[in-house]
């Protein structure tokens, strides 16, 4: 485990060496990319098999009071803020944390992360800045497993920031596309907003704790040291920059629009790096939302929230990619959800089984666009035929995350449910239900209209016949389709030591799996009523949508229109930021600038100029104000005398 440091170091290497040296080498930096992450995959195992065989009281390895979970932390000195000896000097350290949670998302991000390395070999190919492209890609995946891996929220945050600057840069990698530029400053600009809440937050926690050890945090937030409004304030303040990592409303509005740029990107930014970091960052800091209670109600009310609100636009979207786009918010909002509903496990299961799915359907996508040149699934359908490979695995990722049984996604999204239903008010329960039935029907729809629907005008637009993925792109979906149908099967307990995953990543108690049959029923029957229906509309075309869609005209406008939340954004700052941005410069131009700083040197420069009229140069001129000064003190000198 000691050497788990290394797993995100390998990355950090490999940007600098693909920068410097990328071009001139064979592949043009791409395999030093795909190595570090290898190596990184490797590694992973390295420190989970080191966890899983080390005892109590070795290499600072102990039973965290405040989770009661196995952890190990690793640390070294950084610098003292301060003088050393001082109550208020501060010790800065570089740490990281070993335990489940630590190791379970160094898993996920290095597997999908290395599966969209390898599949952009023959997606990015011929592209001109395809060294950059894998550069990017290293240093991205290196911010995230350093983000896992820290023990402290200023390494966190450091390393949280750098998952920023890096999905901008590569939400904008093709630049030169107006489109592409826009949604890069958006989702920098957006995702800012959340951070400095979450900054704030980390201020907090250290004026309260006097550290930033999330181990100091966490056992203060225990032993009562941080009291219940502390932990409510930091909690939902860090709650702020998960928000805005994982697009929780209202700042889910930056993800649709990264799908700008290309899909391999959003396959990483979906499934195992940007948007899994918010969900993380709850984990991570679940002590604190415990400590608060309130907290959590909030959490879970926001991503109900966002999950009714994203399922509804993913069912009236056209472009295949945002289509996942929303279907990703949705998820991410019943994570969300799970993990204010006390469902620790099931949020975390939740993200494992979303973010293989999620991978897999995303790179299926860029299987379509790579091959057909469209995004509008209005153009496409009857892909099934000359891309059988790539249309049997967007399907099992379809089935996977719409719930049908026995897939990954049936598994996880069912104890989400049933922690939900455990430990919620009943609207909770029966609104996540309805989110689960939207959630299959915009599956299925992508799913029947793309691959299974009549065949459209999908090649009239093509310079090369429609084919299916090539090597380097379909053997990443093989192994991602293996995750997405057979990864439910850690959630069951199996002849020997293994008891499923509630015994591995668990919050104070395991929690062994259980089926709650009322709701694995329902959400099975809904799943699949979602899917017949589909059917009908888009394969056998039984069904016509054009009553529904005249006598719902009003409401599918305003769907139609993601809520209008992008308009209410462009209103505020055209009326509400510029014109005060405007009102304030007019203060600074007219008060600060032309009064307080330029008025005191025009007053001096207007004085100085009206005094120096005297000064002539004329020596007639000074004779004759001598002698009327000499007059005026004889006359004055007289009238006193007299």
């Amino acid at each position: 485990m000691e050497w788990a440091w290394l797993i995100p170091v390998f990355s950090f290497v490999a940007f600098p060496l693909i920068v410097l040296f990328g071009k001139p080498l064979p592949g043009k930096g791409a395999p030093i990319a795909i190595l570090a992450i290898g190596g990184g995959f490797v590694l992973f195992w390295v420190a989970l098999l080191g966890y899983l065989n080390v005892v109590p009281g070795v290499n600072n390895c102990f039973t965290s009071s405040a989770t009661g979970v196995f952890t190990c932390d690793y640390r070294i000195s950084w610098f003292h803020a301060g003088l050393p000896g001082l109550e208020d000097s501060v010790e800065l350290a570089w740490g990281m944390i070993i335990d489940p949670l630590a190791l379970v998302m160094l898993g996920m991000v290095t597997f999908v992360a290395l599966m969209v390395q390898i599949y952009s070999l023959g997606y990015m190919k011929g592209d001109p800045r395809f060294s950059w492209y894998y550069a990017y890609h290293a240093l991205f995946a290196a911010a995230m497993l350093t983000l896992a891996l820290a023990d402290n929220f200023l390494l966190l945050y450091v390393a949280w920031e750098l998952v920023g600057v890096c999905s901008y840069l590569l939400i904008g990698f093709w630049y030169e596309r107006p489109a592409a530029r826009n949604a890069a400053k958006k989702a920098f600009i957006v995702t800012r907003l959340g951070d400095v809440g979450m900054l704030l937050g980390i201020l907090l926690l250290w004026r309260e704790v006097g550290s930033f050890s999330m181990l100091d945090a966490f056992e203060a937030a225990h032993n009562g040291v941080l009291n219940q409004g502390a932990a409510t304030a930091a909690g939902l303040l860090l709650f702020l920059g998960a928000m805005g990592k994982s697009a929780q409303f209202p700042f889910h509005v930056w993800l649709p629009d990264a799908m700008e740029g290309p899909t391999p990107v959003s396959a990483l930014i979906h499934a195992a790096t940007m948007v899994a970091a918010g969900v993380y960052l709850v984990a991570r800091a679940y002590p604190i939302f415990m400590a608060s209670g309130d907290a959590l109600l909030v959490v879970a009310v926001i991503g109900l929230i966002t999950a009714l609100l994203a399922s509804t636009i993913a069912l009236a979207s056209t472009d295949l990619k945002r289509i996942l786009a929303y279907s990703t918010i949705s998820h991410l909002g019943l994570m969300m959800l799970s993990l204010g509903a006390l469902g620790y496990t099931a949020a975390l299961f939740h993200l494992m089984a979303h973010g293989f799915s999620k991978a897999l359907l995303f790179l299926g996508a860029g299987s379509v666009l790579h091959s057909t040149e469209e995004q509008d699934i209005r153009n496409m359908g009857g892909l099934r035929k000359p891309m059988p490979l790539t249309a049997f695995l967007f399907s099992l990722g379809a089935l996977s995350l719409g719930g049908i049984p026995i897939l990954a996604g049936f598994w996880s999204k069912d104890e989400v449910l049933s922690a939900v239903s455990h430990n919620m008010n009943p609207i909770f329960i029966v609104l996540a239900l309805f989110t689960a039935l939207l959630s299959a029907l915009y599956m299925a729809r992508a799913m029947f209209v793309v691959f299974f629907g009549p065949a459209r005008t999908h090649g009239h637009r093509h310079s090369h016949p429609i084919h299916d993925a090539q090597l380097s792109m379909a053997a990443p979906m093989l192994l991602l389709g293996v995750l997405a149908a057979g990864f439910g099967l850690i959630s069951f307990n199996w002849p020997g030591s293994y008891q499923g995953i509630g015994s591995f990543l668990f919050f104070k108690e395991h929690e062994g799996f259980h089926i709650t049959w009322w709701i694995a029923i329902v959400s099975t029957l809904l799943a699949l009523a979602a899917f017949f229906a589909a059917y009908l509309v888009y394969v056998r075309q039984r069904i016509s949508l054009e009553g529904a869609r005249t006598a719902f005209a009003p409401l599918i406008r305003v769907v139609e229109n993601k809520y209008y939340m992008d308009h209410l954004y462009q209103w505020l700052v055209d009326r509400v930021v510029l014109v005060a941005s405007a009102a304030i410069a007019l203060v600074d131009r007219a008060v600060v600038n032309d009064v307080g700083v330029n008025g005191p040197a025009e007053v001096v420069g207007r004085v100085g100029i009206a005094m120096r009229r005297h000064v002539t140069g004329h020596l007639y001129s000074y004779a004759l104000v001598m002698t009327l000064g000499l007059i005026g003190l004889a006359i004055f000198w007289w009238l006193r005398a007299g």
